[in-house]
């Protein structure tokens, strides 16, 4: 290698290690929990407790392409859309299974 090419790698060395970095702690760990919750949406069915963004637990009633029908109390059924839900609860015998 000559002298000139070995002055570019240099100059170009770090922007590509920092380019490296952001790629490593940044995108790939926020694209991988996109793509989990992106899963959890989508198998989101009938019966599911679940938890909104703004913190209301309820159950599925029923599921529409972009909305869910959740009944957060005997007779109250509330339309939401299906990207605002927060996360699936686990059933109480679930989470007894996993203890024992």
């Amino acid at each position: 290698m000559d002298p000139e090419m070995m002055t570019s790698f240099g100059t170009w060395a770090p922007i590509l290690l920092m380019v490296l970095i952001f790629y490593f702690l940044l995108y790939r760990p926020q694209k991988k929990a996109q793509k989990k919750r992106q899963d959890m949406i989508n198998a989101l069915k009938k019966g599911a407790r679940v938890v909104t963004l703004g913190g209301i637990y309820g159950t599925i009633v029923s599921v529409e392409e972009t909305t869910l029908q959740l009944e957060i109390a005997k007779g109250v059924v509330i339309e939401i859309a299906r990207a605002g839900i927060s996360s699936v609860v686990p059933d109480a015998s679930e989470s007894k299974d996993e203890n024992a």
